[in-house]
């Protein structure tokens, strides 16, 4: 069973996260960030995981420490769930259209974390939401789980599309990588290990 579950609680937030990567794609999610549920409820549905998240902190300061920590929650989660990583495909890699924006993102399930992220998304606010710390999302979910992400929006106008596409692309290509190949005998990898 690829389930887990991750609880933190730290001064500024408490955050718990449960995943089962061979859901059916539903989402119950309460961040107390109205965007951040949204995306994640994206997340879920189109990565076909089942997700629940709940979390609550010092959002009347800002929104940036519950962001990251939902990221953290969320990568220690699927570290968790992956195990041994034997049998998975390991990579993943989409290219997600919404409206007039298009994001590339691909990942390796390697065990090292590693992010990059090219995806200029001005100054503007979504709603409330500060777009700026989707970018701390990824670092804490990368750092956690053991991922290699790049993350390339390629162009966009709307910063809600924007914002759409890049989590879309991630979910599909988090999708592929976490897909069990019955072809691959142990993990993916010639020295034998997908631990850093």
């Amino acid at each position: 069973m690829r389930q887990a579950t991750i609880q933190r609680k730290t001064t500024e937030t408490e955050v718990s996260a449960t995943i089962d990567l061979d859901g059916k794609g539903e989402g119950r999610i309460d961040t107390s960030v109205p965007f951040l549920n949204h995306m994640l409820n994206l997340f879920a549905r189109h990565a076909l995981l089942d997700l629940i998240v709940r979390s609550q902190g010092d959002t009347e300061i800002d929104d940036h420490h519950l962001v990251e920590d939902v990221g953290i929650c969320l990568g220690q989660a699927v570290r968790k769930a992956l195990g041994d990583r034997k049998g998975i495909s390991r990579y993943g890699e989409a290219v997600v259209p919404m409206d007039e924006s298009l994001c590339g993102v691909a990942m390796d399930l390697s065990g090292r974390p590693y992010l990059i992220w090219h995806a200029e998304l001005g100054e503007g606010r979504i709603g409330e939401f500060d777009p700026a710390l989707l970018q701390e999302f990824f670092k804490s979910f990368s750092d956690h789980s053991g991922i290699t992400l790049h993350i390339n929006l390629i162009y966009g106008t709307n910063l809600h599309h924007m914002a759409e596409a890049i989590f879309k692309a991630f979910a599909r290509a988090f999708r592929g990588a976490i897909a069990m190949d019955e072809r691959v005998e142990g993990v993916l990898s010639t020295k034998g290990s997908l631990e850093g």
